[in-house]
């Protein structure tokens, strides 16, 4: 199982950025797949998530409107579109599979992880 990030870089305020998590070595159809965002000096916090099996997505609140979560069955890969960039969303992205993406909120605990990529917004 492998999970490989990529999209990250620079953005002035207000821009965006499209971020991608490839996977490999399982099918996305049978996991849901997570987005989590760690700023320097701060926890790991669920951004976004969507659910294989229907599509069902979620969102944190900072990110609704602004972020949309897609995936490409085809490709295996997971997409992140962040509009409208703020300094808040300055951090490192991960991607992972394997954990719960509910109505709620992400479950803490996802079984595998990405690398991650890094995100600057400048204003």
């Amino acid at each position: 199982v492998q999970l490989v990030e990529s999209g990250g870089g620079s953005v002035q305020a207000g821009g965006s950025l499209r971020l991608s998590c490839a996977a490999s070595g399982f099918t996305l159809d049978d996991y849901a797949i997570g987005w989590f965002r760690q700023a320097p000096g701060e926890e790991r916090k669920g951004v976004s998530c969507i659910r294989s099996t229907d599509d069902r997505t979620w969102y944190v609140d900072t990110v609704k409107g602004r972020f949309t979560i897609s995936s490409d069955k085809a490709a295996n890969t997971i997409y992140l579109q962040m509009n409208t960039l703020e300094s808040n969303d300055m951090g490192t992205y991960t991607c992972a599979i394997g954990g719960v993406c509910g109505v709620d909120g992400m479950s803490p605990r996802w079984d595998y992880w990405g690398q991650g990529t890094q995100i600057t917004v400048s204003t």
